[in-house]
């Protein structure tokens, strides 16, 4: 069984986790929060460039479900 890549990026409130196998590339993140989601660049996720709220709003619109998160308080 191949296992999936998975990337985290943390703030004090969550961290984003990516699964790059499962992304679409729909340009979803990078329209909603450019200042965020930068592909270019290496960490393309540069999570704190926003807050937790709209990084919240912005994952829950990921259509791939490449993108998702978890409280760090809950964890």
């Amino acid at each position: 069984m191949e296992k999936v890549k998975i990337i985290e990026y943390k703030n004090d409130d969550i961290t984003i986790v990516w699964k790059p196998s499962l992304c679409i590339h729909s340009g979803n993140c990078v329209s909603a929060l450019p200042k965020v989601y930068k592909p270019l660049k290496k960490p393309w996720i540069q999570i704190e460039n926003a807050t937790t709220d709209e990084l919240v709003v912005q994952i829950k619109t990921c259509p791939s479900g490449a993108l998702s998160y978890y409280n760090n308080k809950e964890k």
